[in-house]
């Protein structure tokens, strides 16, 4: 799922821009046109945190969404999550039934609360 997704965004890109074409792209991220190929492929592992995260911006992905279809989690939310495991394990285990828009309710909440 990952590579086609990334193959896909990249093709609509390069249909308007021919800058987005794979050898354009591997170089931009800083990876070889044949490992990117073999990426969008699927035919590697996924590649690191750091060219998922240029490969997500490059392309106008969300970098946390193309971690995920990796099977990754972003460094930073891992250090959040260290610091206090079982609270962030509940609460995530809590959400998982819940419907996108409480959780957005609750993502407000503690963006706009005043603690």
């Amino acid at each position: 799922m990952l590579g086609q997704t990334l193959r896909q965004q990249r093709e609509a890109r390069k249909a308007t821009d021919r800058s987005f074409s794979l050898r354009q792209v591997a170089f931009r991220v800083g990876i070889e046109p044949a490992y990117l190929s073999k990426i969008e492929r699927g035919d590697v592992p996924p590649p690191g945190e750091e060219t998922l995260k240029k490969l997500a911006r490059e392309l106008g992905l969300d970098t946390d969404v193309t971690l995920a279809m990796a099977g990754k989690v972003s460094s930073d939310l891992q250090a959040v999550i260290r610091k206090r495991p079982q609270l962030f394990a509940e609460l995530i285990r809590q959400l998982k039934e819940v419907p996108d828009h409480a959780i957005l309710s609750v993502v407000r909440e503690v963006t706009d609360g005043d603690w």
